[in-house]
């Protein structure tokens, strides 16, 4: 049995051991597995104390003496490098690739290290090393402030450092480029779970409120949008930023304290931030660092979400974008390290580390559906045979307003009413009208009616809310708009007849006192309104054409 252990003060990962029947010690992590075991002739252990950087270890021995410990033979990699500390001053570079082999020295001990997007970072307690995996022989090297680093997150074009008094995101080149702060802030106790890294983001969960978040631009420093944080309906557990496209389609996953799986965009433009689930019983997750695939352990399931983003698209297709990999082999308590490339690193129970294999196309299909390599996504749906990469492809291409393509991908995954639908689109009069539907067709009804309506298209505002069911509404647009009143009634008369009811709505009823149903007037009033539709549209067409020539 154990008769003291003390704490890592900087992120509480790891704790010695010390046995009653031997004096020996043992160093564990956090999850209870064996990290090292040492057995020093000094006897009984009665204290330990960590060091403020949690990198050395103070015991006080029954002999008299103090025995001091370094924690070293800790690993990192990436891609094919594989790089160990086999001193406190000293690392070793392994490319497995040629068996190459650099060694590495500092000035002074090394406290945290992380190796990513091509570059290494090393915080030593005075100052900061960044290497080039093409040059391992001469490092960037700047002073650090406070030399009690605790945590080095990296993006592709900059890496994030955190010590006791702040954040600081640095280039590569080592220059300060932000330093986000908000009222409250503990810099002692943020790590990897609360803060997250992209080219143009930073992500920090509240301590005092865990259901915040705070969105900052990673170039500035400053609050994103509005300045008002992202908050959920629970505690938040973890968060994590995807990390390629533009800015504006930045996403943030979430775990909250049920364990549920959360997305949403980290720029709203002002309104209210749409927050999807996308998962339950999610323990730990991961984003590639090359295409915005999330992985995950789901229950005792291993879960890659290829294309997560679709549920803002059409949230029925995401279960048929995942794919589900039986996670017993696992172990228990699997935790994702990283997910680079098509490999997945995990760390089992026992702390062994295992790796699972993701296909390499759905990231092919990310890079094509970017560079709008729409014929090439085609072909590689119809080589791989695979229903959950046509699912990817449909999402994708409504994403992009590319109708021929997410209409070929439908009919793959036989999906025929979206089919029809999209056909249905394309043969809208107007841009505005086929733009309208397409927003519906991802929910966004109040989009929708607002794209029409700055269109100056009443009409075929107000038959989204007919279509809807929304009768209110589609009375209010009419009066406002003083046209279509009678449309409005007619409509809503079939539809109380068809299922044998009477209006008892008051604002109905007092407009159809004074307003006379004539189906074909009404008939005449919209096929004259489609024609003029399609008349602006044909006319803005072809002055488009001549400016072009011109």
């Amino acid at each position: 049995m154990c008769r003291c252990c003390a704490w890592r003060s900087r992120g509480a990962s790891q704790v010695f051991h010390h046995q009653l029947w031997s004096p020996a010690m043992s160093l564990t992590q956090v999850v209870w597995w064996s990290y090292a075991l040492e057995k020093p002739n000094t006897g009984s252990v009665f204290s330990l104390a960590w060091s403020a950087d949690g990198t050395q270890l103070a015991g006080a021995c029954g002999n008299g003496q103090v025995i001091f410990a370094h924690v070293v033979e800790q690993h990192w990699e990436w891609k094919n490098f594989v790089i160990t500390l086999t001193k406190r001053r000293t690392m070793q570079v392994r490319n497995v690739m040629n068996d190459a082999l650099d060694v590495l020295e500092f000035r002074d001990r090394v406290i945290k290290t992380s190796l990513a997007y091509g570059h290494l970072v090393v915080a030593t307690s005075l100052q900061c090393y960044v290497y080039n995996s093409r040059n391992w022989n001469t490092p960037l090297i700047f002073d650090l402030k406070e030399g009690t680093v605790s945590l080095i997150l990296q993006a592709e074009k900059h890496f994030l450092l955190v010590d006791g008094a702040g954040l600081y995101t640095f280039s590569y080149e080592g220059r300060l480029i932000s330093s986000p702060k908000f009222p409250g802030m503990r810099a002692d106790i943020l790590n990897a779970t609360s803060v997250s890294l992209s080219n143009d983001s930073i992500a920090i969960r509240d301590k005092s409120d865990e259901k915040i978040i705070f969105l900052f631009d990673a170039l500035t420093g400053k609050p994103l949008g509005d300045g008002k944080p992202l908050t959920h309906k629970l505690e938040v557990v973890e968060v994590a930023l995807d990390k390629c496209g533009p800015s504006t389609e930045r996403k943030i996953a979430l775990i909250d304290k049920n364990r549920d799986l959360y997305l949403t965009c980290v720029r709203h433009l002002g309104r209210e931030p749409k927050i999807c689930k996308i998962g339950s019983m999610v323990h730990s997750m991961a984003w590639n660092d090359a295409a915005n695939i999330l992985c995950g352990i789901q229950d005792n399931l291993f879960t890659v979400w290829y294309y997560p983003s679709v549920v803002f698209t059409d949230k029925e297709l995401l279960p048929k974008t995942l794919s589900v990999k039986d996670g017993s082999e696992f172990s228990r308590a699997p935790h994702i390290l990283a997910y680079v490339g098509t490999k997945v690193t995990l760390r089992q129970g026992d702390g062994s580390l295992v790796y699972s294999s993701v296909p390499p196309y759905p990231a092919l299909l990310h890079e094509y559906s970017t560079t709008a390599r729409w014929e090439d996504a085609l072909r590689l749906c119809r080589f791989a045979k695979d229903l959950s990469l046509w699912a990817c492809l449909a999402g994708m291409a409504m994403a992009n307003r590319e109708l021929t393509t997410a209409e070929m991908a439908y009919a793959a995954i036989g999906e025929l009413p979206r089919v029809q639908y999209i056909s249905y689109i394309k043969e809208q009069p107007s841009k505005e009208s086929s733009l309208a539907h397409m927003l519906m067709f991802s929910g966004q009804i109040q989009e929708a009616e607002a794209t029409l309506l700055q269109a100056g298209l009443i009409y075929q505002a107000i038959r989204v809310s007919i279509d809807f069911f929304n009768w209110e509404r589609a009375l209010e647009l009419a009066v406002k708009h003083k046209t279509h009143v009678d449309t409005v009634l007619a409509y809503r008369g079939t539809f109380l007849q068809k299922f044998g009811r009477k209006e008892t709505n008051k604002r109905f009823l007092q407009y159809a006192e004074g307003v006379e149903v004539d189906w074909e007037k009404i008939k005449a009033k919209i096929d004259m309104e489609l024609a003029k539709e399609r008349e602006n549209a044909a006319n803005t067409s072809v002055r488009s054409s001549v400016a072009s020539r011109r």
